[in-house]
C-alpha cells in the first residue's frame, strides 16, 4: 500500500459509475493506461476525463499522435460537447521540418523524430502547467521507439516528468503492440484500465470494463458493463448484494384473491424472490400483474420489465381482465420498461432495477419473463449468477420479486430451457388440464421456504371480472404429469367449481 498522502487527493472521472468502480476516483498525480481495440471507447472516456477537468476549472491538455483536431471535434460534436477550454496538441504541428533535419544527421531517422516529438511535448506541457493530460495514443510512441528498451525508457521520462509537474495522465492504447510491449507500460503505469467489446450473433456489441489494477487503493474488480450514447460513456457497476442490506419488516403480501392467499398460506413474503411457471396462456403475468396493482392500490411503488410483449399490449390485457394500471403508471406508482434483449446488458437491467429500489423505494419488481432476460446474456451459462446477485440485493432491501417462466410445450408435459427454480424462494406452478372437453386452468404452490403452504391444486379463472381461484380440486389426479384422470369424489367435499 501507499503512503497515505498518495491517495488522499482523489481526481474525478466524470464518467458515471467508473468513479464507483475505482473507489471514489483515481488518485491524483499518476499515470494510467486505458486499454482496448480501436472503437472500443478510449477516445471517449479520455475526453469525458477532460471535461470534467475543465469543470473543475483545471487546465487541460489532449496530445494527439494519430488523430486529426477535426476527427477529435467530430466525436465531441456528436456527443453535444464543447472543447473550446480543452487545450489540444496535433503531432502533425510538430513534423514540419523534421524530413530536412534528418537529412542532415547521422542518427536513426526515428530517434530523430521521437526526440522532436518528445522536447515539443514537454514545451507544451511546460507552457500550459495542465492538471490533467490524455496521450492518444502509444502506438505512435511504440512505432517511433522501435525497441522495447527505448520505448520503455521513453515513457519512463515521461512519467518523471509529469509526476514532477503535478499532472494527472491517460495513456491511451490500442493494443496493436508487438509481443511483450504490453507488458512494459503495465508495470510502468500507476493503474490500468481494460476495455473490451464482443459482437454477439445478433444484437449491438456489448462492452465491458475491467480494472487490472490501481496501486494503493481498493476498487471493485471484476467485469463492468457499459455503453456509448450521445453524452458519453455509462458504466454500471457490478452489483454486490452484500453492500445493500437494509432493516425491514418482514410481513406477509396478500393477493386480495381469497383462493390464491390459501394456496401461498397468505400470500408472498417481503424481500423474498418469487417465481411463477407454467406454459404460454396459463396466467403468469396475469398473476404477477394483480400482486402489481395490489401494491400500487397500497400506495407502494412497483416495476415491471417486460420482454415478451410492448408495455401497451400489457395495459390493454390488464385492462381487459379487470386491472386498470394507466392511473398508477400516470402517478409514477407503476413504472413499466419495454426491454428489447438486444439492446441491453444484464449489467444495464440490474443497474436499473436497483436504482429504481434504492432512488425511487420500488417495494415489488417482476421480470417478465425470465427467458427475455436469458436472451439479453452473452452466454447462457451466466444467468443464474447474475439472477443470484440480483435476487439477493432485492431480498435484503425487502422488495418482493416475481420472475415469470415461460415453459416449452402446452399438450404434453412443459420443460423449462433452463432450470432456474432453486433461485427461488417460492414456486407458484400453473397447469392446464381438461375436464368434459374443456381446457382449464389449475394453480399449485411446489415450494415456500418462507412459511407454510397449502399443498393442493385449485381451479383457476381468468375473465373479464378479474381472477378467480376455487376450491381445491379433489376429484381429480394427474394434472402435474398432463395425464387428468377423474376420481370418485369425497363425501363432503368441496365442489371443484371455481369459487371467489
Amino acid at each position: 500500500m501507499n503512503a497515505p498522502n498518495e491517495t488522499k487527493h482523489r481526481c474525478a472521472t466524470g464518467i458515471e459509475g467508473l468513479d464507483h468502480v475505482v473507489g471514489g476516483g483515481l488518485p491524483a498525480n499518476r499515470l494510467y493506461l486505458v486499454q482496448g481495440d480501436p472503437g472500443v471507447g478510449k477516445t471517449t472516456l479520455g475526453l469525458q476525463f477532460l471535461l470534467e477537468g475543465v469543470r473543475l476549472g483545471q487546465v487541460v491538455l489532449y496530445i494527439t499522435l494519430s488523430e486529426t483536431k477535426e476527427e477529435l471535434l467530430a466525436v465531441a460534436e456528436s456527443h453535444g460537447w464543447d472543447l473550446s477550454k480543452v487545450e489540444l496538441f496535433e503531432m502533425s504541428s510538430i513534423q514540419e521540418g523534421i524530413g530536412e533535419e534528418m537529412d542532415n544527421t547521422f542518427f536513426r531517422p526515428s530517434e530523430v523524430e521521437l526526440n522532436k516529438i518528445t522536447t515539443a511535448l514537454l514545451a507544451a506541457v511546460e507552457r500550459l502547467a495542465p492538471e490533467r493530460v490524455v496521450f492518444d495514443s502509444l502506438s505512435e510512441l511504440r512505432l517511433l521507439a522501435e525497441t522495447s528498451l527505448r520505448y520503455r525508457r521513453q515513457v519512463l521520462q515521461l512519467k518523471r516528468y509529469f509526476a514532477e509537474h503535478q499532472c494527472t495522465v491517460m495513456f491511451l492504447d490500442d493494443l496493436v503492440a508487438r509481443a511483450g510491449d504490453g507488458l512494459v507500460i503495465e508495470s510502468i503505469a500507476h493503474g490500468v484500465i481494460r476495455l473490451m467489446s464482443t459482437a454477439p450473433d445478433y444484437g449491438v456489441s456489448r462492452r465491458q470494463l475491467h480494472v487490472q489494477k490501481i496501486r494503493g487503493v481498493s476498487f471493485r474488480e471484476g467485469h463492468h458493463d457499459f455503453i456509448l450514447r450521445r453524452g458519453g460513456m455509462v458504466v454500471f457497476p457490478r452489483l454486490v448484494a452484500a453492500e445493500h442490506h437494509v432493516a425491514y419488516t418482514r410481513e406477509t403480501f396478500p393477493s386480495g384473491i381469497a383462493g390464491l392467499d390459501a394456496v401461498l398460506g397468505g400470500g408472498l413474503d417481503r424481500g423474498t424472490s418469487n417465481m411463477f411457471m407454467g406454459p404460454a396462456g396459463s396466467g403468469k403475468s396475469t398473476l404477477a400483474t394483480k400482486f402489481l396493482l395490489e401494491a400500487a392500490l397500497r400506495g407502494e411503488r412497483g416495476q415491471l420489465f417486460t420482454f415478451d410483449e410492448t408495455s401497451e399490449t400489457l395495459l390493454n390485457r390488464a385492462a381487459q381482465l379487470g386491472m386498470d394500471l394507466r392511473p398508477f403508471v400516470a402517478n409514477k406508482l407503476i413504472s413499466i420498461q419495454q426491454i428489447n434483449p438486444a439492446e441491453i446488458s444484464p449489467g444495464e437491467l440490474s443497474h436499473r432495477i436497483a436504482r429504481g429500489v434504492l432512488a425511487d423505494e420500488t417495494r415489488i419488481v417482476v421480470i417478465d419473463s425470465i427467458n427475455g432476460y436469458m436472451n439479453a446474456l452473452l452466454e447462457e451459462h451466466h444467468l443464474d449468477l447474475h439472477l443470484h446477485e440480483l435476487l439477493a440485493f432485492l431480498n435484503q432491501q425487502g422488495v418482493i420479486s416475481i420472475m415469470v417462466l415461460a415453459q416449452q410445450g402446452l399438450a404434453n408435459l412443459p420443460q423449462s430451457a433452463v432450470d432456474l427454480s432453486y433461485l427461488a424462494d417460492t414456486v407458484v406452478l400453473l397447469r392446464y388440464f381438461e375436464d368434459h372437453g374443456t381446457v382449464k386452468q389449475a394453480v399449485s404452490v411446489i415450494k415456500k421456504r418462507s412459511g407454510a403452504h397449502e399443498r393442493t391444486m385449485r381451479e383457476m379463472r381468468v375473465g373479464s371480472d378479474g381472477i378467480i381461484v376455487g376450491e381445491p380440486l379433489l376429484n381429480v389426479h394427474g394434472v402435474l404429469q398432463y395425464v387428468p384422470e377423474a376420481v370418485a369424489e369425497p363425501k363432503g367435499s368441496q365442489s371443484t367449481k371455481a369459487k371467489r
